[in-house]
């Protein structure tokens, strides 16, 4: 599994492509969730991703303070291959990536309310009641 850590400009057409393409197949398909995907947010965020022979198995964006919150922020978490470790995996280089390129102390996201043990388990705790969110149920959380 290779790492891979890119701002927006410095991802080819391909791995955009990539990204979306993955994003819209769980985000939008999966769930039955029809909400717009491209936010604007992509053009600032940093991409991290793991990858094998096969393509991308699990991805995250991370944005500096200001871009969707008052703290650096990790958002669009997801793994393909569900139990085998790549959600943490990620996530552990997202936050990571956090730390180093921005400096951040505290990690907020909006997690869906059935994916908040997860998160729970990597430091993570709601600073939110439930709220509805395109129609799924999410929390805000901070680390």
């Amino acid at each position: 599994m290779t790492l891979k850590i890119k701002s927006f400009d410095e991802l080819t057409k391909e791995e955009l492509y990539a990204l979306l393409k993955l994003r819209v197949s769980v985000f939008v398909v999966e769930q039955q969730c029809p909400y717009q995907e491209l936010d604007g947010r992509d053009q600032k965020a940093l991409h991290v991703w793991l990858e094998d022979e096969t393509g991308i198995q699990a991805c995250l964006r991370v944005m500096d303070r200001g871009v969707e919150s008052e703290h650096v922020s990790i958002g669009r978490v997801l793994s393909l291959r569900r139990h085998q470790g790549l959600g943490s995996r990620v996530m552990a280089e997202g936050l990571r990536a956090a730390r180093e390129r921005f400096g951040a102390d505290r990690v907020y996201l909006e997690a869906q309310v059935y994916a908040k043990p997860f998160y729970e388990r990597l430091g993570f705790r709601a600073v939110s009641e439930e709220f509805m969110e395109d129609g799924i149920p999410h929390v805000r959380m901070l680390l």
